[in-house]
């Protein structure tokens, strides 16, 4: 890869992934450390849903293990982040050039769509962390235009991290799972769309991906795990070329994929 842009597009897979990042964990790894150290992080997680923008403002920040049923090693983990309160209102700025009604959240942690992979690129938890919330409803043009509200930002001393995954069908997931099956074709012939998409930079078709991808609903039965993918697009500018740092499935459903911006 050519030098890189202060934006990443990262998977966050199941909670597990915390436990056992294996092949992809390794990629986000290499893929920060080809960066430089950012003022702070900006992460965008789909585990935080708000109706409008919403940025937290926190000076410390919990580790929130918004997940039930899992390895007790994984309640017991912890990602001691610090927030930047003075980077969180550049933040709001950034954000109310595109949109009228911006919130604040003075209390909000990091959801394990933010700290899981946070984890894999910054172990140590040294650099400020600005969550950014989704807007599950408002659709990917939406999600674009928070991404170029921040592109400026990006262009500086913050570094952009959407966090979500390019397939996400849980309800897939449990009937799989519970044959000891296959992954669905549809989780590869999907996520092979968007990185052809990607690769050409389609944002039209991107952005309507449900009308134009075969696959694109049943990989999205809700879209809140692919909207961060058009924040990174957006905040990444419209002459980034993305390139895949790591393509892969995890948990017969979840497509791995993390992509860089050139």
């Amino acid at each position: 890869m050519q030098n890189l842009r202060n934006v990443l597009f990262v998977p966050h897979g199941a909670p597990t992934f915390a436990l056992n990042p294996g092949a992809a964990g390794a990629a986000m790894t290499q893929v920060a450390s080809r960066l430089p150290t950012p003022r702070a992080i900006i992460v965008v997680s789909p585990h935080w849903e708000t109706q409008v923008p919403t940025v937290g403002t926190a000076t410390s920040l919990e580790t929130i293990h918004d997940f039930y049923g899992f390895p007790n090693a994984l309640y017991a983990m912890k990602y001691p982040a610090t927030g930047c309160p003075e980077g969180a209102q550049e933040v709001v700025a950034a954000l109310k050039t595109q949109f009228p009604h911006v919130d604040v959240d003075a209390t909000r942690g990091l959801d394990h769509g933010a700290w899981v992979p946070l984890l894999q690129m910054f172990p140590n938890a040294d650099v400020p962390i600005i969550p950014v919330s989704v807007q599950g409803h408002a659709g990917p043009a939406h999600a674009y235009k928070v991404g170029q509200a921040l592109a400026a930002l990006a262009e500086h001393d913050f570094l952009v991290i959407a966090s979500g995954n390019l397939t996400h069908n849980l309800g897939d997931y449990r009937i799989v799972a519970s044959q000891q099956g296959q992954s669905p074709a549809y989780v590869q012939a999907f996520s092979d769309w968007l990185e052809e998409h990607l690769r050409h930079r389609d944002v039209d078709s991107l952005l309507h991906y449900r009308q134009h991808a075969t696959d694109g609903v049943r990989a999205h039965p809700t879209e809140e795990h692919l909207l961060p993918l058009f924040v990174a697009l957006g905040a990444a500018g419209p002459s980034a070329q993305p390139q895949p740092f790591y393509r892969g499935i995890s948990d017969y459903v979840l497509a791995m994929d993390g992509y860089a911006f050139v």
